[in-house]
């Protein structure tokens, strides 16, 4: 079994930055690939970026030169830096594990919340 922890979100003015940690744990051999995914208030769930053990990153259009996505792999964990925020960038953001690459993840963490104000 994996297990995923998420942290890092909060409140912060627009252009402000933030920093998500998401940490894997238990069974991370068969872990072959990180995403970050957020869902806004009253929208679908969307990727915003991935890592995979080709260390290639995928981003989103909406979040690209402004969002970086890192590993850490003696740690378990995988980061979310976050620039110049915009008030649309508010949603909740999940680190979801995979076991194969570009793929539906197969564990979830429980979401962190971040929330960009004007």
């Amino acid at each position: 079994q994996v297990h995923i922890v998420e942290s890092g979100g909060g409140l912060v003015q627009a252009g402000g930055s933030l920093r998500l940690s998401c940490v894997v744990s238990g069974n991370t051999d068969s872990i072959n690939s990180v995403n970050w995914y957020r869902q806004p208030p009253g929208k679908q769930r969307e990727l915003v970026a991935s890592i995979d053990s080709t260390e290639n990153p995928i981003y989103a259009d909406s979040v690209k030169g402004r969002f970086t996505i890192s590993g850490d792999n003696a740690k378990n964990a995988v980061y979310l830096q976050m620039k110049n925020l915009e008030p649309e960038d508010t949603a909740v953001y999940y680190c979801a594990a995979g076991r194969l690459v570009m793929s539906t993840p197969d564990y979830w963490g429980q979401g962190t919340q971040v929330t960009v104000s004007a």
